[in-house]
């Protein structure tokens, strides 16, 4: 997912990086691409989220952060912490 460096009080956003499993890095981001549009258009906090982050960033960057999102919640998911509640994955 996305790295970043800060120097002086700003950050710069470095894009994806290139650890992990690169077809499973690829699925989420297709994933997410997919959904973004579905997504955005729900009454959920991730869509409010979504919207809210469509407002100000580039369509690409928010593709990457659903698709990080998507991700952490299926490692939570799988981890067996708690069953998916969308009031509480935004």
């Amino acid at each position: 997912m996305p790295r970043h460096h800060s120097t002086g009080g700003k950050i710069r956003l470095l894009g994806i990086s290139k650890r992990g499993n690169k077809q499973l890095r690829m699925l989420f981001i297709h994933g997410a691409r997919a959904a973004l549009s579905s997504m955005s258009k729900g009454e959920t906090p991730i869509g409010a989220w979504l919207r809210g982050l469509l407002g100000r960033a580039h369509r690409n960057v928010a593709v990457v952060a659903l698709a990080n999102k998507l991700a952490r919640i299926a490692w939570a998911m799988l981890r067996g912490a708690a069953p998916f509640d969308a009031g509480h994955a935004a």
